[in-house]
């Protein structure tokens, strides 16, 4: 046994975990690359990062995901959304797991999952790679080092990439598998290197546990302004909506950029770092980020580099357009210390709306922000995927519905409770297009939806003149002040009104079509709210 700080009474044979050839306790940074290097995991790049490929996977493999069916979850897993095992297919992959794992070497990570003291989670990763531990003591949150010789995880994640699964025998799907046992507290995750599927476990494990302790789960950014931890925001969004770039304002404080939970205290980042993509990344535009991809122990996940001189290519997508850096938080000059913050003042939902109807920006009311908060509403455009010849709607519930283990409704009935509890003011920003759908109007300008959002955040906006759109009901600023007038009238900036009227009436038979599932579920109030 190699140890940094670990409880001596807390052993991996307590849980079943024997035979290693040996087994690694929080190593830290440069240890854990060390490591990594001798076992050929990877290269040490430029100013000390550690550059890997994860072969087959360059994702997450949502297909492979499943939750074990035991009777203490059976009425509150949303089965449609989760893939379900069979309790003695699972004893059989965590058996033919650990008996792979005999004579192996492994890597102990003892973590924290939340900022918050009252709600977090005590997490034990055992991992194969060296690399995933360095991974994973970013993403998640350090304890002190004293307070290891005393910690004891409540649940544990077993990640053996070099096993494959037998479907026949363990009841999944392929030779990959992610699957949480609600009542082993224990993940298994096999066949996959993509490193992004530990943080994507714990995501999906703290959006079970909180919301039975009356906490919302949110795949969400947050930040807050500088000297005022009670002002603070919450940006809700589906990827190329501008969640993080947005968030990540140099005038407010950082708290996170990817998952939070809403506590009857406030805010708290559930991560200690950031999992930022890379393709393209531009220097001048996201300084900060784009330095982290030379910064000792940060993970450059799947960039193609220059065999000889190291040097990365930002534009090369050709292993993955998946390419990512993950880093600590503190290599964010912004970023808050404690990464708590207080109840939000503002929630934003961030859109991408390709076909051109939705305004940059609407205000919402608790049972509207219900309502787009279930749609989880973005947009596919032509040429980014074969067979797209025009804008396609694209509804991820929660804004993540592959990490929501339960009904949305929970979620959604949650989040409005909190906003009329806090009287948060909601907010729609669409980030997509104007003047016409993708391939004829134009991108919203950047420097338009800061100002609105700059005018949200600050409350100005609120003193505003406003309209009811049309078509959803919700409530438009009329003029803001360095925002050109017709930005905020979609219909004006289309050539052809009729047009734009036609489609407007599609956008809104899609929601309507894609929210029947959830009119079952909902109450009145969220129904009457939906469309205007």
């Amino acid at each position: 046994m190699t140890a940094g700080r670990v409880n001596p009474s807390f052993r991996l044979e307590d849980q079943g975990i024997t035979g290693l050839g040996s087994a690694s306790y929080n190593l830290i940074e440069p240890a854990l690359i060390q490591a990594a290097l001798s076992r050929g995991e990877g290269k040490l790049g430029h100013g000390g990062a550690f550059l890997v490929t994860t072969g087959q996977f360059t994702g997450r493999s949502p297909k492979d995901k499943f939750v074990v069916r035991t009777p203490s979850v059976e009425d509150t897993i949303w089965w449609n959304n989760n893939k379900p095992m069979a309790p003695d297919a699972f004893k059989r992959l965590h058996a033919d797991m650990l008996e792979h794992l005999k004579g192996r070497e492994v890597f102990v990570q003892d973590l924290h999952a939340g900022a918050d003291t009252e709600h977090r989670l005590n997490v034990r990763v055992v991992t194969e790679l060296a690399w995933h531990g360095l991974f994973i003591r970013h993403m998640l949150r350090r304890p002190a080092r004293d307070d290891l010789d005393s910690f004891v995880a409540e649940w544990t994640i077993i990640n053996c990439p070099s096993f494959k699964a037998d479907p026949a025998r363990h009841g999944c799907r392929s030779e990959t598998a992610i699957v949480l046992n609600f009542d082993a507290k224990l993940i298994l995750i096999a066949n996959t290197a993509y490193a992004g599927e530990n943080k994507k476990s714990v995501f999906t494990l703290l959006n079970y546990l909180l919301p039975e302790k009356g906490v919302m789960p949110m795949h969400c950014s947050a930040n807050h302004a500088i000297g005022d931890p009670s002002d603070s925001a919450v940006f809700f969004g589906l990827s190329g909506t501008g969640k993080t770039t947005l968030s990540q304002d140099p005038s407010r404080v950082l708290i996170g950029d990817d998952e939070h939970g809403w506590s009857d205290t406030g805010i708290f980042n559930f991560e200690g770092g950031c999992y930022a993509k890379t393709i393209n990344l531009d220097p001048r535009a996201e300084p900060e980020i784009y330095a982290t991809t030379a910064r000792f122990a940060s993970v450059v996940e799947n960039m193609v580099f220059d065999p000889e001189t190291l040097v990365l290519d930002f534009d090369d997508d050709s292993l993955t357009a998946n390419t990512r850096v993950a880093y600590p938080l503190d290599a964010i000059s912004n970023a808050s210390t404690s990464s708590l913050g207080g109840h939000p003042k503002n929630v934003i939902m961030l859109t991408c709306d390709a076909f051109g109807v939705l305004p940059p920006i609407s205000r919402l009311s608790a049972a509207q922000a219900m309502y787009h908060f279930l749609s989880g509403f973005t947009s596919k455009v032509a040429g980014t995927e074969r067979g797209v010849t025009e804008p396609e709607p694209t509804f991820s519930t929660c804004f993540g519905a592959p990490f929501m283990p339960r009904r949305p409704e929970v979620y959604g009935k949650l989040l409005q409770q909190k906003i009329n509890q806090h009287g948060a003011t909601c907010w729609l920003v669409n980030t997509g297009w104007t003047g016409g759908a993708y391939g004829t109007g134009n991108r919203m300008p950047i420097k338009a939806t800061r100002a609105l959002l700059t005018a949200a955040l600050n409350g100005s906006l609120n003193a505003a003149e406003f309209r009811k759109d049309p078509n959803f009901g919700f409530e438009v600023p009329v003029a803001v002040a360095g925002v050109e007038p017709e930005l905020l009238d979609p219909r004006r900036t289309w050539a052809d009104a009729d047009a734009y009227d036609a489609q407007a009436r599609k956008l809104v038979a899609m929601f309507a079509e894609n929210f029947d599932k959830y009119a079952p579920y909902i109450d009145d109030d969220v129904r009457a709210a939906a469309i205007g």
